[in-house]
């Protein structure tokens, strides 16, 4: 295993001293500045190489997770080429300033409905060349997991750009049957039933069998059997059903425990033969015709698929075997997306392309069948979150930002108090070869400080003094050990210490919940002012009063950064920040953290002469979002009402002040639940 693949199968920064980054690449590296000397980017040691695009792209690694669809343009701002077959580009800057002006406040997602296109072509298109390739006499019917985004704009696109690849659905809980029924209306078209199943559901599923589409029902659980029998019998109509198996292969990464023995969903082997034999009983073996198997969500390895695979084949020969009319194989999904770019077995990417994936399935079937001399199947794959991540971007808008106050100090007076003398002292004796040393003089005259203040000895003047200076010596260590090759583990966490914090018009909970929830790390960069160098290391936080709405985890190569590249904030000009593939999960994940509701939304679609907005989808209401958590804004108008007349009776408020608040209040139940009076923008 590589350096970097051993580095990766952990997740997380190397316990012991790491060496310094190399010199050589501007995009990890820091320089000083005359405002940020903590925070910029060097080149190393010596002088600054002028600032490149090349540089930009390194830095924010936009041709590995980015390829083909996002690139930097020679304006420096991220560009979108949503059909990478086509030498067209919507420059991402202008194409925000051109919502803007449509009335369309930020935080904006943008949807992107020819990368949507190309997902699914591509991911048809490997399936058909390994079939070629390998002279499968079987077909692929690709299926899209509604449960990944459930948005209706977004459904009825997949459904369209799949019409010549009969691409269908796939269905985990009864709601979302009704969705596929009401979406998928092409005779011919394919359904799968996943999920915990009540009888309403199966006898839905059977019945929408009559519509010249395939239904069908996978038992996830073995009671679900007693209900389909039942069902039929009531209706008189035969099921087609499946079996979702409990492997003991499983997947890697955060879902690696969605498979196996302790799975959620799936039969056991005996479980399996048990639906065989009833079935055999009943004189319904014809009615089973699938194998389904799920070994997890983003598996980062092509490996785990290779084992499932195997052992899948050989269950479902041996339920051929046994007399099921086996026609299909689900092999799931899992089909994973390179968030970062580094193209590794990482949980963050993946070391194989949709190629390759496809090779193996097709492959893997054919051994099998033709090992026991059956007829390949129908293959059916549940991909979600490659078809859907790449085709969202949501943009936001930095309101400010805070800055921990480092600068060098002055010298004591000779009359200042010992610590303070103590923490100049400590600032003074920084050096290459007293690093660790000089890292712990200031956390121990910090902590000093603290103790007497504590104690009545010190005075908030002088504690205050005794801060900034324990910040400086901060800055001039960290200045120290980005020049080393070897770094102490003790300072290691230093970088992420003393960046700043941009504050962000958006809310984590609303828009990358996963970042949360599961420490999800997802592209995050400028869309615009890339032909500058950025100069200030910083975290991300959000509109909310959580203290975990912020992103301190950001994507790199070799490591998982605690902070980000970016450029100084100019008074009366935005600066925007994308965040990318984040099209799976996280908008039917959002909730509504300190009342913050869906984001404005918009489908883009390449035009004859650039672009159309397909689509426009309004975000939340204040009032819609109160609606949600039963409050009545008419009701809550007027008890607002009454408390201004009766301090107005009092005369504690006049009549203009009365007229303001009520003006503000009821514009407020009907404006965005995301700041929108900003200061106007003027482009950069």
């Amino acid at each position: 295993m590589s350096t970097q693949d051993t580095r990766r199968a952990g997740g997380k920064p190397p316990r012991r001293g790491r060496p310094a980054a190399d010199p050589k690449k501007s995009s990890v590296r820091l320089v000083d500045d005359t405002k940020h000397p903590e925070n910029e980017v060097r080149e190393g040691a010596g002088e600054r190489a002028p600032w490149t695009l090349d540089d930009a792209a390194e830095l924010y690694n936009i041709n590995g997770w980015g390829e083909p669809y996002f690139r930097i343009n020679a304006a420096g701002h991220v560009e979108v080429r949503p059909d990478p077959r086509l030498d067209r580009a919507i420059d991402l800057y202008e194409l925000i300033s051109d919502l803007k002006a449509r009335g369309l406040d930020l935080p904006l997602l943008i949807r992107f409905s020819d990368i949507l296109h190309d997902r699914i072509r591509r991911l048809n298109e490997s399936f058909a060349r390994a079939i070629a390739e390998y002279n499968y006499a079987g077909e692929y019917r690709g299926v899209f997991p509604i449960k990944v985004n459930q948005q209706r704009h977004l459904v009825e696109e997949i459904i369209e750009y799949g019409r010549p690849w009969k691409y269908g659905l796939e269905a985990g809980s009864k709601p979302e049957l009704l969705v596929a029924l009401a979406q998928n209306q092409d005779p011919g078209g394919i359904i799968i039933c996943n999920g915990y199943k009540d009888r309403q559901y199966i006898e839905t599923a059977i019945l929408a069998q009559q519509f010249e589409k395939t239904v069908i029902i996978v038992l996830e659980r073995i009671e679900e059997l007693d209900i389909a029998l039942e069902a039929s019998a009531r209706l008189g109509l035969e099921p087609v059903l499946g079996v979702r198996a409990k492997l003991t292969a499983k997947g890697v990464g955060r879902w690696a425990e969605s498979a196996g023995d302790r799975a959620k969903f799936g039969l056991t082997a005996a479980e399996i033969v048990e639906v065989i034999e009833r079935l055999s009983d009943k004189k319904m073996l014809h009615c089973l015709q699938l194998l389904h198997f799920h070994i997890g969500s983003q598996i980062s390895s092509i490996l785990p698929f290779k084992q499932a695979l195997r052992e899948a084949g050989h269950i479902y020969v041996e339920m051929a075997r046994m007399g099921c009319n086996m026609r299909y194989i689900d092999v799931g999904g899992g089909l994973a997306i390179d968030y970062d770019g580094s193209k590794t077995d990482f949980h963050a990417s993946k070391n194989y392309d949709e190629q390759e994936y496809a090779y193996d399935v097709v492959s893997q079937i054919q051994e099998a069948c033709s090992r026991a001399g059956l007829d390949v199947p129908t293959i059916v794959s549940e991909s979600g979150r490659a078809v859907v991540a790449h085709q969202s971007i949501l943009v936001f808008e930095v309101l400010g930002t805070s800055e921990f106050p480092i600068e060098d100090p002055e010298r004591p007076a000779p009359d200042a108090h010992p610590v303070i003398k103590h923490l100049y002292e400590a600032w003074e004796n920084v050096s290459e070869r007293r690093v660790q040393e000089s890292w712990h003089d200031a956390l121990q005259a910090k902590e000093e400080a603290q103790t007497i203040f504590r104690l009545g000895y010190l005075s908030l003047k002088d504690r205050a003094v005794a801060e900034r200076m324990f910040w400086s010596c901060c800055g001039r260590i960290l200045r120290m050990i980005r020049t080393l090759d070897f770094v102490p583990e003790e300072v290691q966490d230093l970088e992420h210490l003393v960046a700043s914090i941009y504050y962000c018009n958006f809310s984590v909970f609303q828009s990358a919940p996963d970042t949360w929830a599961i420490d999800q790390l997802f592209p995050i960069m400028p869309i615009h002012r890339l032909e500058e160098r950025p100069t200030v290391r910083a975290t991300i936080a959000d509109l909310t009063c959580d203290s975990d709405g912020q992103i301190d985890q950001f994507i790199d190569v070799r490591d998982v950064k605690r902070s980000l590249e970016l450029h100084p904030i100019h008074a009366g000009k935005p600066y925007y920040l994308g965040l990318f593939l984040n099209g799976a999960y996280q908008e039917i994940l959002g909730d509504l953290h300190n009342l913050f509701g869906d984001t404005n939304a918009v489908h883009v679609e390449l035009s004859k002469d650039g672009y159309n907005v397909a689509h426009v989808v309004k975000g939340d209401s204040v009032g819609e979002v109160l609606h949600y958590v039963q409050y009545v804004p008419d009701d809550m108008v007027e008890k607002v009402r009454r408390q201004a007349e009766r301090a107005l009776r009092r005369g504690r408020i006049r009549v203009d002040q009365l007229r303001l608040l009520m003006k503000h209040y009821e514009d407020s139940l009907d404006a965005y639940t995301y700041l929108s009076d900003l200061s106007e923008d003027t482009p950069t």
